[in-house]
């Protein structure tokens, strides 16, 4: 966490000595080897001494500005066509940059926490996904993590060509995504990294926002008492006590030919530092980036989320929001990964958290235009938070762009609950977005159905495929059945599919339901 610090403080070390020194600079987010997004009035922006003149030319234009009183300059390039012709810039104020082999076309974010930092390296035949990694036009460009209260202006980082060497270390969904779309469109593609492990959704948005969000307020009221009575200094020094005990233990079992002790104390987490922490991430990774000329944003986190699932309704909705009000880019895409099934399989229905968390998802749908989430309760590993295949995430992240954003007409949406029709015993359940129609994987019956009477207490449930887009549910046990759920679990074993040719999408996880929610009020 030290570390974080003095890297923000470099950073404005370096800002400050450039300004002083007369010396133009641009972020990191500017430079050799970018893609500027097609057909788009693309920011470029800077820092010089305070009134100075800063000419811009790339591709024939020329644009020219002078320094605010801060020292601030920025431009905006007339629209460009996607091109595989490399170009250069050239930047004259005080001194002169010329940045070099920049390209022209799709530019994507790819945000989020674990899942979506995953690396090539740790999924799925990385030995032969890095070996194929031989893209000079598609670009990659990573954020370093640092959580500050502070806006970033800049952080260390630099676009580089996608190789072996270079994709191996990035983010897999956003690889995987940005290699196909690449292929696809046949242009360039520019990938930017910014995804911290285990971050929590409120640590990507302004606090001003969260402070107005009502079910935000236990949260942030949490956080007001840590930030009043977190005290780092201190766990550090005892830190540096149990250490020197331990190293002491260990230099004593050397001596006498023993192996070393267990137990060695671990460095303590600066939480004001952390991924956690209203709007850390917001001002630390994100704001670097905001205003850089992108395509849209693919996002996979919510496991952080999953004990304040209800609050997610309101909250990631907000999130998305504010990042759409800040780059003053109009309502983006914004594409999100549906949490993967996880943890034990369980007997009998019972009520967990991340059903929730995956239902406050799909509610986003409602809210927001230009949104879509990939479902994928077939793809996760029971044991492991983290599912290596990672190619069949961002195939369907991809599918929603290539039909919302660039003209394609393939499936891409997976069915989601309708409505429902109770006749005695039995309730016929109606899917939208079934494409050629319902489909059972590895059993000739649907599997993952749970039903309920009136005193709401589930148990599993026996359903056919009724035509195309209606499965028909039922129990024994349930004689006047009121409610019904589908992969209602956080490991649900469920097998119904929309199938159009070889292409299959998972049914969304739902509940028909409107009972209490175990998150509610967190």
């Amino acid at each position: 966490m030290i570390k974080i610090k003095v890297i923000c403080l470099l950073l404005t070390n370096a800002i400050f000595a450039s300004f002083l020194a007369g010396e133009i600079k641009t972020p990191a987010i500017i430079g050799n080897n970018m893609v500027l997004q097609q057909n788009h009035k693309n920011p470029i922006w800077g820092w010089d001494t305070t009134g100075q003149s800063v000419e811009v030319v790339i591709a024939g234009q020329f644009h020219r500005v002078k320094t605010d009183k801060d020292g601030y300059w920025k431009i905006t390039l007339n629209p460009m066509k996607a091109s595989f012709t490399p170009l250069s810039m050239t930047i004259k104020g005080s001194s002169i940059i010329e940045y070099t082999n920049i390209l022209v076309g799709e530019v994507w974010v790819c945000s989020g926490q674990s899942n979506m930092g995953w690396s090539v390296g740790k999924s799925d035949d990385q030995d032969l996904e890095s070996m194929s990694a031989k893209h000079p036009y598609l670009r990659l460009i990573s954020v370093p993590n640092v959580g500050t209260q502070e806006p970033q202006d800049d952080f260390y980082g630099k676009w580089e060509e996608a190789t072996p060497e270079t994709a191996i270390n990035f983010s897999a969904v956003g690889y995987f995504f940005g290699r196909r779309l690449h292929q696809i469109l046949d242009i360039p593609v520019g990938l930017i990294d910014n995804a911290w492990g285990g971050s929590s959704c409120e640590a990507w948005i302004p606090r001003d926002r969260l402070h107005k969000l009502a079910v935000a307020k236990p949260y942030m009221d949490q956080w007001k008492t840590t930030e009043e009575t977190f005290d780092f200094p201190k766990l550090q020094k005892a830190y540096d006590e149990k250490l020197k005990v331990w190293q002491e233990k260990a230099a004593a079992a050397r001596e006498a030919g023993k192996p070393a002790p267990g137990g060695r104390p671990r460095f303590p987490r600066n939480q004001m530092t952390g991924q956690h922490r209203p709007a850390n991430l917001y001002n630390g990774v994100l704001n670097p980036i905001i205003g850089y000329g992108i395509k849209g944003a693919i996002w996979y986190q919510g496991e952080s989320n999953a004990n304040r699932a209800h609050a997610y309704r309101e909250v990631f909705p907000l999130m998305i929001q504010s990042w759409r009000d800040a780059w003053k880019q109009g309502d983006f895409p914004f594409y999100w990964v549906q949490l993967a099934d996880f943890q034990s399989e369980m007997n009998e229905p019972i009520n967990e958290n991340w059903p929730e968390l995956r239902e406050a998802q799909t509610l986003t749908l409602d809210k927001l235009k230009n949104v879509g989430e990939a479902v994928i309760i077939d793809v996760g590993e029971g044991r492991d938070i983290h599912p290596r295949n990672k190619q069949t995430v961002a195939n369907r992240l991809l599918r929603h762009a290539l039909v919302k954003d660039y003209e394609y007409d393939i499936p891409h949406q997976s069915p989601r609950y309708k409505d429902l029709q109770i006749k005695g015993s039995k309730v016929t359940v109606t899917f939208d977005h079934v494409g050629s129609g319902l489909y059972c994987f590895d059993t000739r019956e649907p599997v993952g159905f749970a039903i309920c009477g009136k005193d709401q207490k589930f148990v599993w449930a026996d359903a056919k495929l009724m035509g195309k887009d209606k499965v028909e549910v039922w129990s024994d046990k349930i004689k006047e059945p009121i409610a019904v759920r589908y992969a209602w679990m956080n490991n649900p074993v469920c097998n119904l599919f929309r199938k159009d040719g070889s292409v299959t999408l998972p049914v969304t996880p739902f509940r028909t339901d409107n009972f209490p929610m175990n998150t509610k009020g967190n």
